[in-house]
């Protein structure tokens, strides 16, 4: 019992640490008003965490964890592309993509968004999130060019604005239609315009 109520407490230090950040940002979040809004002692922050750094770049490492092994449920991250068409590269490049829709509105909550939204205005915010790698590789394979090509990097930002606009523009998006949550309809339309981008940025593909 003891342990599940230790894992429970972890978890909504992390829960609320997410949210306050996200309102507040890092410097303006205390590890008492943390504390406080969780209704947690104290002293268990520095139990699970060492600190509010540490505590923050727990946020960090479980996003990155929890993306890798999503990914590496259905690809291996490390595929060598050099042996494929440009068709099956791009036939590829739609599965992954709408894999990763169904992760990013399945797992990534709202304050989460948030937080990284606002980190990323940071100077010194630095995030190597392996969906992203994984997504330049895939494209640059597709334009034969290098990973950090200009065109590769934007492409790749491109595409992944058309999955997270939605949730992060919620105004436009579930407001409008009146709305708190995504259905799966709503999942569908966003995959369907995946595909009508894939297609017009990529073009058409002969065997």
């Amino acid at each position: 019992m003891k342990q599940k109520f230790d894992e429970n407490s972890k978890e909504k230090i992390l829960n609320t640490a997410i949210k306050l950040f996200a309102q507040k940002g890092f410097d303006g979040t205390s590890i008492r008003e943390i504390c406080k809004s969780a209704n947690i002692n104290i002293c268990m922050i520095s139990y699970y965490f060492g600190g509010k750094q540490e505590l923050y770049q727990e946020i960090i490492s479980n996003l990155i964890e929890s993306q890798k092994t999503y990914m590496e449920s259905f690809l291996d991250v490390n595929e060598d592309f050099s042996n494929k068409s440009k068709k099956e590269l791009i036939e590829k490049l739609q599965t992954v993509l709408e894999k990763f829709i169904d992760y990013f509105y399945s797992n990534i909550s709202n304050d989460l968004i948030a937080f990284l939204v606002k980190e990323q205005q940071k100077s010194d915010f630095e995030i190597k999130p392996p969906a992203i790698i994984y997504l330049r590789r895939l494209v640059a394979a597709i334009l034969d060019k290098p990973a950090n090509d200009k065109e590769v990097i934007f492409k790749v930002l491109f595409l992944i604005s058309q999955i997270n606009s939605p949730k992060i523009l919620t105004t436009f998006s579930l407001k409008v239609l009146n709305q708190t949550e995504f259905t799966d309809e709503d999942i569908q339309v966003i995959k369907n315009n995946i595909k009508t981008y894939v297609k017009a940025t990529f073009g058409d593909v002969d065997d």
